[in-house]
């Protein structure tokens, strides 16, 4: 009698793990998650917290915003994703994202970088920066067709003050950041520009400073639950954790704002 009991314990504690394992199971997510390649410095210390606290898993991938966008666009399948507000805008309309699920995460304005131990030029004022930008043998920064928001900010930046085609001979593009920082580590260019984010973030380059406030532009970062998405309740989750108190001032040790 006394075996039967106990295996009849050890068949209830066997059935109550696997309820257990189960329930675990049918909880925990994999999520799906693209944002742009400026938030990959913060989002490296924000994911593994938001894995270690919910037990769901996250496959991540970054890019230029604008690419980000367009893959959703064409149908790519997703749970959350992060964009510019305006890229937001045009996903909620034509029924790409959950509109009441957006939430703002942050901003972060465009700078300009030198590599290692090079002269900084002055740029602090809209005078400096255009002299700087004559003065400079070489300038980069994003392509703009890339749909880094960088990129397409400073071509527009370029042409309203009168100096893109003076400047044009000395302009090189690239396809994405990692490119673009090599060059300038490597001496190949001398004056690059970038969000600051991602430039402060770079131990092979020099940060030289904001551009001056009266032609500084920010960029917007919104995160947001895709449509259709079958783990509505773990994607959700994910995107309050972006947009929580630790996730802000995670943000700003970053080069991000409020």
């Amino acid at each position: 009698m006394a075996g039967l009991h106990s295996r009849a314990r050890f068949a209830a504690t066997a059935f109550a793990l696997f309820v257990q394992l189960a329930a675990g199971a049918a909880v925990a997510a994999d999520l799906r998650l693209l944002y742009p390649t400026a938030l990959e410095p913060v989002f490296r210390e924000l994911l593994p917290a938001f894995e270690a606290s919910s037990g769901h898993r996250v496959a991540a991938q970054y890019g230029p915003a604008g690419a980000i966008a367009e893959r959703i666009r064409k149908g790519e399948a997703v749970d959350v994703a992060v964009v510019t507000v305006a890229q937001s805008d045009t996903l909620i309309r034509e029924g790409k994202a959950a509109a009441a699920s957006r939430v703002e995460i942050g901003k972060v304005g465009v700078g300009a970088y030198v590599a290692k131990g090079a002269a900084r030029p002055d740029i602090a004022s809209a005078d400096a920066f255009t002299r700087a930008l004559r003065a400079a043998k070489s300038i980069g920064h994003i392509d703009p067709a890339s749909g880094g928001a960088s990129g397409i900010y400073l071509a527009s930046l370029f042409e309203r003050l009168g100096l893109a085609a003076e400047l044009r001979p000395k302009i090189r593009l690239f396809p994405g950041g990692p490119s673009i920082f090599a060059a300038v580590a490597k001496g190949e260019i001398e004056l690059a520009f970038g969000q600051i984010s991602e430039i402060v973030n770079r131990p092979n380059v020099d940060f030289v400073g904001p551009l001056p406030a009266e032609y500084q532009n920010y960029t917007r970062f919104v995160a947001f639950v895709a449509a259709g998405t079958g783990n509505g309740e773990a994607a959700a989750a994910l995107v309050r954790h972006l947009a929580a108190p630790a996730a802000k001032a995670a943000m700003r040790a970053k080069g991000f704002e409020p």
